[in-house]
């Protein structure tokens, strides 16, 4: 890996991570795009190594403001992150198996009906 692309791969990470502690997004927003549309990963790499990324010390510095300032409902992260793990095996099982161009389109309409929902939402 030449210092391009481990600037590239920088400049992602920083981005996510003012998107991610400022509207809470972060991987399948600003990560698995950048990663497709700009350094040429596949879906699956994408997706894989957006979650390998995003384990524990990733997110700690930033839920730890969100916790001193009370924003945060343990028992609800802590129920959501065991069926995470479990939803997040079982889909990247499934994902593994889908071809790439059926994957990244329907990661394109996942976030295509979420922004339309939240646009249009009162």
């Amino acid at each position: 890996m030449d210092w391009k692309h481990s600037l590239a791969l920088a400049l992602v990470g920083v981005m996510a991570g003012l998107f991610s502690g400022t509207l809470g997004v972060g991987g399948g927003a600003v990560i698995i795009p950048s990663l497709v549309l700009f350094l040429g990963f596949s879906q699956q790499s994408a997706q894989g190594t957006t979650l390998a990324m995003m384990v524990l010390p990733i997110g700690i510095l930033a839920a730890v403001q969100y916790y001193q300032n009370g924003f945060i409902d343990t028992k609800a992260a802590l129920i959501m992150a065991v069926f995470f793990m479990i939803g997040g095996y079982f889909g990247a099982k499934l994902a593994t198996q889908v071809p790439e161009a059926v994957l990244r389109k329907s990661f394109a309409a996942l976030l295509i009906a979420i922004a339309l929902k939240m646009w249009f939402q009162k």
